[in-house]
């Protein structure tokens, strides 16, 4: 919020001071896995996420859209009493910091992925894989998901 009220542009891209991210981590709790995407740019296994655009209508539709596009999956819902976590991370240049609002969403059963251009790779992690290939911040966005479970 004081971000936001220093920064006028802080919930988009424009802003490199930093700006408002929405993400939301894919679930499929009666499996007990997680879709991550082999992020194109950062080569890194992370949750579904990015940018707000002017057509969002509030953080929680921007994330759930940005997991929608990014897996390819209709049908996703987004898990009851809002965000689950908020992240601050430092990203390359020319910005300097996402102020990530994070979610999760739960897939359908029949939930089958299709990988976006903005993905090196679509894969399914039990919980317990995705510490080996993942980072802390999304361990802990795992950890927070399946304490709202």
């Amino acid at each position: 919020l004081d971000h936001l009220a220093a920064h006028p542009d802080g919930m988009w891209k424009a802003c490199h001071a930093g700006h408002v991210t929405a993400s939301a981590l894919v679930i499929d709790p009666v499996r007990g896995r997680v879709l991550l995407t082999l992020h194109r740019k950062l080569r890194m296994w992370l949750q579904m996420g990015g940018h707000c655009e002017p057509g969002d209508t509030s953080l929680a539709a921007a994330a759930l859209r940005e997991a929608t596009e990014e897996s390819g999956i209709a049908g996703l819902r987004l898990l009851p009493g809002g965000p689950v976590r908020l992240d601050r991370h430092p990203i390359p240049p020319p910005c300097h910091v996402h102020l990530d609002v994070q979610y999760a969403v739960s897939a359908p059963p029949d939930a089958v992925q299709q990988i976006s251009d903005e993905s090196l790779d679509l894969c399914w992690f039990a919980y317990d894989e995705v510490a080996d290939v993942a980072d802390e911040s999304v361990v802990r966005l795992l950890e927070a998901t399946r304490a709202r479970l």
